[in-house]
């Protein structure tokens, strides 16, 4: 087990990766009594064509990650859920466009429910009959999303976004697509995602890193996994432009959504200039638009937005994408004013004043995420599957600078690159 020191956050993480190729990170919290284990495959509803080494690329239908994060918590037994309980854990898991992740939470029984999460994750059980089952369980609900306003207005800016990359389709599949799935395409996609050299074990909280790593080893040792060759994704080729710059979805709500963002048009960056990307992006968006900013107070007191209003920056190597919006009785009016204040930064550049205190801001909110270990194993499996470290978020914060938050603010806001989603109710 190797430690990784990071002084300047006085954390120390120790790390091993196994002989069957399964990486295990442990971050000891002395004086924590909560423990978070995440147990995470890189593996998310983008990866709908692939292929393993040199073999024959397989297209699989949309939203099959998702399916298969159902399916792994039926047992022969019976539902894992209520092992966890059992053993006082809460476990959980969640598909993304790019991971799919299994947690638990607990303050008891530690190695038993470190175990539990391993183990069921690596016992899948699919028969004909299950795999049915599911499809009307989920379908119940893709519907219900598709009533859901947030849901409808966040996913319509990401179609509106992107032609052909597979980030603008729900990462449940389409009714459509779940009926195409059966039980041997699930096999087929767990074993070359679930492989343990696709996979990542975290665990952080009041744990001893020595008898966490005897624990794993023992547990895989006794298991054999064959050798799998490199997980090649591939994806049609994107079109710089937005698909659909005006959107506007029909549904009965008490208060339009507007959602807006810019797409960037260079991907393929490398993980260190992806992460600065990000970290860039997300700080030049504050110091614009976040509840400090200027902006944000005057479309707060002329009562166009409401504390819904946000933006967020989404980066992986295959697309990227800011994203800004919420509730508004006047989307058409929001955009014009957004669009205006973007207009002026563009010209006059970014207030020192306030990107000053943005940045502080970040940095605090950085600082702050390290004392819950629910954000800490999020935040790093997510970085960790872009081959990046997020422990070099906080120096990236602390070394930008307002030279840096201009050049990206005149990068990213091309006008040529902005979609627009809206969910408003129908005419009567």
């Amino acid at each position: 087990m190797q430690p990784l020191e990071y002084k300047g956050v006085q954390e120390t993480l120790y790390r091993e990766v196994l002989d069957n190729g399964l990486e295990v990170i442990v971050l000891p919290k002395e004086g924590f009594h909560k423990t978070y284990a995440t147990f995470s495959t890189k593996y998310g509803s983008v990866d709908n064509w692939f292929a393993v080494g040199d073999g024959e690329a397989v297209k699989v239908p949309d939203g099959i990650a998702h399916f298969l994060e159902h399916k792994m918590f039926e047992e022969p037994t019976g539902d894992i859920f209520a092992t966890f309980a059992s053993q006082g854990a809460s476990a959980n898991a969640f598909t993304s466009f790019d991971r799919t992740v299994y947690l638990f939470s607990a303050t008891e029984q530690i190695p038993a429910n470190i175990e539990t999460l391993i183990n069921f994750v690596q016992n899948p059980y699919f028969t004909d009959t299950n795999v049915d089952k599911e499809k009307g369980i989920i379908e119940q609900e893709i519907n219900m999303y598709k009533d859901n306003a947030d849901w409808r207005v966040y996913f319509g800016l990401i179609d509106a976004l992107y032609h052909t990359h597979p980030v603008h389709i729900d990462i449940a599949g389409t009714v459509e697509s779940i009926y195409q799935i059966d039980k041997e395409t699930l096999y087929r996609c767990y074993e070359t995602f679930y492989h343990p050299s696709n996979m990542l074990l975290f665990v952080v909280g009041g744990v001893d890193a020595k008898e966490v790593f005897e624990l794993v080893r023992r547990n895989q040792a006794a298991k054999n996994f064959k050798p799998q060759g490199e997980i090649r994704r591939l994806f049609e080729e994107e079109p710089t432009s937005v698909k659909t710059p005006h959107k506007v979805t029909k549904l009965p709500v008490s208060l339009p959504k507007c959602m807006f963002g810019f797409k960037e048009k260079n991907t393929g960056l490398s993980s260190e200039e992806l992460l600065r990307q990000e970290v860039t992006s997300k700080l030049m968006l504050d110091v614009l638009f976040g509840p400090s900013s200027a902006l944000y107070e005057e479309l707060y007191e002329s009562q166009l937005i409401s504390d819904s209003f946000g933006t967020e920056y989404n980066a992986n190597p295959g697309y990227a994408f800011s994203v800004l919006g919420g509730d508004t009785p006047n989307p058409e009016q929001l955009l014009a004013r957004v669009k205006a204040a973007i207009e002026q930064a563009l010209e006059s550049g970014l207030d020192e004043t306030a990107f000053e205190r943005s940045k502080r801001k970040k940095i605090g909110g950085y600082l702050r995420m390290l004392n819950s270990p629910e954000s800490i194993a999020g935040e790093f499996t997510r970085y960790r599957f872009r081959d990046s470290d997020m422990f070099d978020v906080l120096p990236l914060y602390e070394s930008c600078t307002l030279e840096q938050a201009n050049a990206r603010l005149l990068e990213h806001f091309d006008f040529n690159q902005l979609a627009v989603s809206i969910v408003e109710k129908p005419e009567a």
